[in-house]
């Protein structure tokens, strides 16, 4: 029986007494699995993982995505993406602008995330305390304080995810990653369609899945309509009661389900202070047939 710690959030809980270097034995994966359904944030404070022990422990949740930056990959691991804000010999090594909007990951993908898997390497501090903290937002909780109306009026339509939208936006405004010509653009993957109000793939519970790092378009409004309810949609998403603020710690391991909530990075940080993450992303299960398979 592992213990679990909820949060004082509408989202969010700490496993304790768990080594995620070593193989977990199928019944406590298990009840890990139900508490990241019921909570959507999982927090592991303390943990020591080497690349190989982090995917194999996220192999385990399903297939792991290989990100589309594909410079900031771990060359020994490709399904580890590097997050930070360290240079060498004057160059990035990893993605320096992560996280900067609220967003889920891979929304932008057929095949969306199920989870991310982050482990702390070294966190950044400022007057004493760490910086760069991580905030979270439950999408079932944003769902559920819809309005009756808004919620027979969203139902069944669709929206535009688009990565180009967003690389841009960042190149934009902040200045870190460079701005590219349509031809520079080959790498970057095409605008997907998802459901406004989307259905968890593995508890069924509805979520509100429009982000404003991502989605452009409801496609079943007009173009001055869309983008009034995107805003509304948005700044609904966000609302502080929805919210849970993830302080992190070096050897932290967090994991969040990528249905249920959103997150934005809060950078409240710069150099000398040094920040390095490393991320692995769990795919979806691609069909019906799939998720039937991991519940058998």
């Amino acid at each position: 029986m592992i213990q679990i710690t909820r949060f004082d959030a509408p989202l969010g809980a700490q496993i304790h007494g768990i080594d995620l270097s070593q193989e977990l034995a199928d019944e406590v994966f298990e009840e890990i699995v139900a508490a990241f359904h019921e909570h959507g944030v999982l927090v592991f404070r303390g943990q020591k993982l080497d690349p190989d022990k982090h995917v194999a422990f996220s192999r385990r949740w399903g297939r792991l995505d290989v990100n589309v930056r594909s410079e900031f990959n771990s060359k020994s691991h490709p399904e580890v993406l590097i997050i930070s804000n360290i240079l060498e010999d004057g160059k990035p090594i990893g993605v320096q602008d992560a996280g900067r909007f609220w967003h889920t990951d891979l929304c932008y993908r057929e095949n969306p995330a199920r989870a991310t898997i982050i482990h702390a390497i070294e966190v950044p501090g400022k007057e004493g305390r760490p910086a760069g903290d991580t905030l979270y937002a439950s999408m079932t909780a944003a769902y559920d304080a819809l309005p009756e109306a808004w919620k027979a009026r969203l139902d069944g339509m669709t929206a535009i995810h688009s990565y180009e939208h967003t690389y841009d936006e960042k190149a934009k405004n902040f200045k870190i990653r460079p701005q590219l010509s349509k031809e520079q653009k080959s790498w970057i993957p095409p605008d997907v369609v998802q459901p406004v109000i989307r259905r968890h793939p593995f508890t069924q519970a509805k979520c509100l899945y429009v982000n404003e790092g991502y989605t452009t378009r409801i496609l079943e409004l007009a173009q001055d309509e869309s983008d009034a309810m995107l805003k509304q949609l948005f700044e609904h998403a966000r609302r502080p009661e929805f919210q849970y603020r993830h302080q992190w710690q070096p050897g932290d391991v967090t994991m969040w389900d990528n249905c249920l909530t959103q997150h934005k990075a809060v950078t409240d940080y710069e150099l000398p202070q040094r920040r390095l993450l490393r991320r692995t992303t769990v795919l979806g299960p691609q069909s019906g047939r799939e998720l039937a398979r991991r519940a058998a």
